[in-house]
């Protein structure tokens, strides 16, 4: 077997020396082709910018900041983890981002797609796609990766699709914020009212004399026994009179006093989570922690030039031998046909 695979190397070796020319010049010439076509002039060099960042761990301003409980506390600069990664990504690829970034840089333009073409959008979001990408790097922040033949526009693309993340995720937040600080408004102020009016009510019977019934109905019947005791019956009748008057007020005066302090429990309660409420929908925070910032680059990233020349020379080169070696064993072939039939 090794004096086999002896002989087939050096019938490889003889192979490739009886063909050295057609081998080199198919080789040099890819070498040339590959240097002319992968130029500026064929394809347009591409400058990279990226930026990198961390996702927080928080959404409510109010549980991170004013959460009563300890586990409704949360660490507003604690790194978020692969859930908050995963939010983030979905966020970066979102079309709400997307647009925003193709109307402010005009990209339809920029990408020189035919306003006119009848699949001018797809073009548009494959060459958006094809030069932004987002990817959670392995330390679980995320990556954003913007490649453009201008430097100036790739950073900047990179920078304000990071600021754009902020502003949308806080805007989603936010509109549910606001509809959940509407119904715990709504709430806060009719038992506010309900309230007031419960406390306008107690006014009313305090200025017919029921100020504190339990107590007042022990003391007046103290005193009228004492009056009775005198034979005071201006004393009793006045007493009697006021006896009277609880009797026909005190029991609405115990039903509101109750159903008060009651509700004013409630109140409090509510309170603390319409303040909660509305500081989420009238406050925001960062939702990244920002790790490098996009730079202008001063060398492209694309394309790399000696990879190209490297891989199509070797590609033209293994492609001439196979070629070679099918028309060589093709020749022999014949040869050998050619030999039987004489």
């Amino acid at each position: 077997m090794k004096g086999s695979e002896d002989f087939e190397s050096m019938n490889f070796i003889i192979f490739l020396h009886q063909w050295r020319k057609p081998l080199f010049i198919i080789s040099i010439l890819a070498f040339i082709v590959s240097i002319i076509f992968s130029s500026p002039f064929f394809i347009t060099p591409k400058f990279e910018s990226t930026v990198i960042m961390f996702p927080t761990s928080t959404n409510s301003i109010s549980k991170a900041l004013l959460g009563k409980n300890v586990g409704d506390k949360q660490d507003i600069l604690q790194f978020g983890e692969d859930e908050q990664a995963e939010q983030m990504l979905q966020i970066l690829s979102s079309n709400k981002i997307q647009d925003r970034v193709i109307e402010k840089y005009n990209l339809m333009e920029h990408y020189k797609i035919d306003k006119n073409s009848k699949y001018k959008n797809t073009k548009l979001y494959k060459a958006y796609e094809n030069n932004v990408t987002f990817r959670r790097t392995e330390y679980m922040a995320v990556q954003i990766t913007v490649l453009d033949r201008d430097p100036v526009i790739a950073a900047a693309m990179a920078n304000d699709i990071a600021e754009l993340m902020d502003s949308t995720k806080n805007l989603m937040q936010k509109e549910r914020a606001v509809r959940a600080f509407r119904i715990v408004e709504n709430e806060y102020l009719k038992l506010k009212a309900e309230i007031q009016q419960k406390e306008d009510s107690l006014t009313k019977l305090r200025e017919l004399g029921v100020h504190d019934y339990e107590s007042q109905v022990e003391m007046i019947n103290q005193q009228l026994a004492i009056e009775l005791a005198k034979g005071n019956r201006s004393g009793v009748k006045a007493l009697e009179d006021k006896l009277e008057i609880l009797a026909e007020y005190g029991g609405p005066y115990v039903s509101l006093r109750d159903a008060l302090e009651h509700e004013k429990k409630q109140l409090s309660e509510i309170k603390a989570k319409y303040e909660e409420a509305k500081i989420d929908a009238s406050e925001v925070l960062p939702q990244k922690f920002i790790v490098n910032s996009a730079y202008v680059a001063e060398k492209k990233s694309y394309p790399i030039r000696w990879i190209i020349v490297l891989i199509s020379t070797l590609s033209a080169f293994i492609l001439g031998v196979i070629v070679l070696a099918v028309l060589d064993s093709l020749s022999r072939y014949n040869k050998k046909k050619s030999l039987r039939s004489i």
